[in-house]
């Protein structure tokens, strides 16, 4: 049954999953075979059974979980495709939401990113509009990338990296000057430059900025 609205092209989207767990292998395809627009033309379980039956199975889309074990993951399952078979969309799907994440895929060629939480529909219509060229990543994502390419370009040196971490611990500038054998002084220097690059305003800001672009963990 055709859904409303939507008009299924003569040959259906041809996917192949990519998942290291089973169980999740299973459900994508349960869940993407209830949509006649799409055909599941093959599984697999790591990044080198992925590129090998892209060249066997000829996908339109490749769904590729992120973290995918030993060996490449899912960004550099997409590189790979992207570079021997540019014809081939590459959707990322996975539970790792984090920005730095988000842009490694998407500097790879990724047509997409998604989160295992999406609803089905959702991510039908990101097979569907990938297939066609289109990119998937919502405008909170979109603004997300943005944001993390431009603190990208002022890379935080080793030592604010290290004042940031003994923030995020709690500890006070006194408590980290000790640490770290440096001078107060030197600490709020580094606290000033560390909000400057990450656009925050407060400690607590600084590190929950961090955080989320996958700066320190």
């Amino acid at each position: 049954m055709t859904e409303p609205g939507i008009t299924h092209p003569e040959s259906p989207i041809r996917v192949l999953i990519v998942d290291d767990h089973p169980v999740v292998r299973s459900g994508m395809r349960t869940l993407l075979a209830a949509s006649p627009c799409i055909e599941i033309v093959g599984e697999a379980g790591n990044g080198d059974e992925a590129l090998a039956l892209v060249g066997s199975t000829s996908p339109d889309v490749v769904l590729s979980d992120l973290r995918l074990g030993a060996g490449l993951d899912g960004v550099g399952v997409t590189r790979a495709v992207r570079a021997t078979h540019p014809d081939v969309a590459v959707l990322i799907i996975t539970t790792f939401d984090h920005d730095a994440d988000i842009v490694r895929a998407v500097e790879a060629g990724a047509a997409g990113y998604l989160l295992k939480d999406a609803l089905p529909d959702e991510i039908i219509a990101a097979i569907r509009a990938a297939a066609v060229g289109e990119t998937v990543l919502s405008a909170q994502l979109t603004q997300r990338v943005v944001e993390t390419m431009r603190v990208g370009q002022r890379p935080l040196s080793e030592r604010e990296r290290e004042v940031l971490v003994l923030v995020g611990e709690g500890l006070s500038n006194d408590e980290i000057a000790k640490q770290l054998f440096i001078s107060r002084a030197t600490v709020k220097t580094h606290l000033r430059h560390l909000f400057g690059k990450l656009e925050a305003d407060s400690r607590t800001g600084a590190v929950a900025t961090a955080r989320r672009l996958g700066l320190i963990g």
